[in-house]
This record gives C-alpha cells, structure tokens and sequence, in this order.
C-alpha cells in the first residue's frame, strides 16, 4: 500500500511539472527508442555483417512512420486529446502513449518470431481462429471507443457551434460553451471518466493494435520472418519492430502535441480562436464517428459472417489511405485559420 501510494504521488508531481519539462521528458523517451534501434542495428552488423540489414531497418521506420497516419490512430489521439483538455488536462504524452501501447503488439511479436516461434504465424495468417479472435478484439474495441468519442465531442461541437453564431450576432461567450454538455455527455461521463491519464491511452493502443489487420505491421513481421531465413543477426532482427515503434512514436507524438495546443488555445482564447475551435472540434466528432461506423461495420461482417455488400465493403476499407483525408481536413483548417488571423491583425503586428 505504501509503494502504492508513493508510486501515485510520483505520477501526481509528475502531472504539475512545467510544461517545457514535460515535453522535453516524452520526446526524450522517443529519442531513446530510436537510439535503441539504432545500437540494435550496429551490435547485429558487428556481430552478423551483411548489407541487407540497413536496408530493411530503414524500410520497417518508414513503415511505421505510414502506420502513424492510419486514421483510427489520428482519430483516437485527435479526440482524446480533445476530451483531456475539455476536463481542464493537459498532458503531452497522450500521442506518445497510444503509440507505445500499439506498438507492443508488434514488439512483441517480432520477439517471439525471431524467437523462432511458429505460433505467430497462426495470428498473423487471415484464415485461422487466431487472426479472427484478435481481429474481432482490436476492431470491437477501437470502434466502441471511437464512437463514444465521437459522440461526446459531437457535443462540445454543438455548443461551440451555438456560441460562434451568438457571438457574430454580437452575444458573449462563456468558457464553458466550450464543453460538451447534455445528454450525450451524461451518458458517457462515466465511461470515458475512466480515461483520464495517458496510461489508460496505452491500454487502449494495444488493444487497437491486437487485430494485425494493418498491411504494414503484417509486413514487417513477415520481413523479419524471411530475414532470419537470409542469415540477418536476431539483434539486426530486433532493430526491425523497435524501428518501427520509433518512426510511430514520433509521429503519434507529435500529432497529439499540435493537438494539444490547438485545443488549448481555442479554450484559453474563447472569443479569439471559437470558431476555429469549432470546426476543428467537429472534424474530430465527424472522423471519430466515420472510423468507428467502418469499424464496427467490418466488425460485424467478421463476426457474423455477414455477407452483403455494405459491410463487406466497410470490411475493406483502407484506413491508411483515409487517414491523408484526415490530415488534409486539419491542414486545411489550420491553414484557414491562419490566414483569417493574418486578414484580421492589426496593420504593423
């Protein structure tokens, strides 16, 4: 009880820390991941030799760096980002936090099939009862996540929305029309008061990355498989999953970060950045519900072994390729935003 209680008073002063200091704190731990590759790679190259390891180190990081875009990974981060900071939170890590729990799935995956382990194969091959349970897992849980997200940040949308139009008509805005509010957000308070630190993030990335249904992350695992076949070091080996949590981290962090201060901003600067705030709120509602519909659409034609053509098609959807949409909307968004603020500054500022 006692290591118990010193263990949370640690994590509590960690929270009231400067916000520099943790920044500085989470991308260092990113910085570390890539170091460990990058000594992985080196000790397997003296160890083993051969020119064929660097190259397939560099091809695992920019597999992770594609995975990071995959859209229930900005969806999830974007969303809960939004919702800490509604609840008056700010923690940089939250990006950070559902990479390294998704990217355990793959770590430990590639563990186990340098390890020589033939099980992997039968979670990893599409057919057999492993790959459908885990599947089933991952997308059931990503979905129900998203959807609750989309649904209470569909909320704050609505009130942001109805304090932008009192605002134009020359109204005033409160701080707290900036929170979702109503019935939706009732209902699932106490859910999603469960979600509440970066750790609970990582829970739910690795339960996102259980399905391996992502071509990338299947890739990389059957690389490594051949690899070892071609006489690649098992240390070379190694570098390939942690390379690929690197590139992801990095990018993961980073989005949540800018997501961060974007969402910070707008309820520091209510009556600056509302309808910024609004609409970016409502791009996060409207792509946390449109990829968990997908979701959860595939899910049951897994499940049920549904066989018409809406949820067959949902089933196979890219969410890779959707996620460019995504990014594109924010950029767009950003970049609107900033020309409005550019247009409406005071001439010499």
């Amino acid at each position: 009880m006692t290591t118990l209680t010193g263990v949370t008073a640690l994590y509590r002063r960690r929270e009231q820390l400067p916000l520099r200091t943790r920044l500085l704190v989470t991308f260092g731990a990113v910085l570390a991941l890539h170091g460990a590759a990058v000594v992985l790679l080196l000790a397997g190259l003296v160890t083993a030799g051969g020119p064929l390891a660097p190259g397939l180190v560099l091809t695992a990081y920019l597999a992770g760096i594609k995975h990071s875009y995959d859209w229930d990974h900005l969806a999830a981060i974007d969303n809960s980002t939004r919702t800490f900071v509604a609840q008056r939170r700010d923690p940089v890590s939250v990006g950070f936090a559902f990479s390294l729990g998704h990217s355990s799935v793959v770590v430990l995956a590639g563990i186990l099939v340098v390890g020589g382990a033939a099980v992997v194969g039968q979670f990893m091959e599409a057919g057999t009862t492993g790959n459908h349970v885990l599947g089933l897992i991952g997308s059931g849980v990503s979905g129900i996540f998203l959807l609750a997200m989309g649904l209470f940040n569909g909320s704050a949308f609505i009130r942001a929305a109805r304090a932008y139009r009192s605002v134009q008509g020359g109204g005033a805005v409160r701080e707290d029309d900036l929170e979702a509010q109503g019935f939706v957000a009732r209902m699932l308070a106490k859910p999603l008061s469960r979600v509440r630190r970066p750790r609970n993030i990582y829970v739910l990335g690795f339960l996102f990355g259980l399905g391996f249904d992502t071509a990338t992350t299947i890739g990389l695992l059957v690389m490594a498989a051949a690899a070892s076949l071609a006489g690649v070091s098992p240390l070379a080996l190694l570098a390939l999953p942690l390379a690929f949590t690197a590139a992801m981290t990095l990018c993961d962090t980073a989005n949540g970060v800018a997501m961060l201060r974007m969402y910070s901003s707008a309820l520091h600067n209510p009556q600056r950045t509302l309808g910024f705030n609004a609409l970016i709120t409502g791009i996060s509602a409207v792509s946390a519900l449109a990829i968990s519909f997908i979701t959860l659409g595939g899910f049951f034609n897994a499940a049920f072994g549904l066989e018409d053509p809406v949820t067959s098609w949902l089933g196979d959807v890219d969410l890779g390729e959707a996620g460019l949409l995504l990014v594109l909307s924010l950029l767009a968004a950003w970049g609107v935003a900033f020309m409005r603020g550019r247009l409406s500054a005071p001439p010499g500022k």
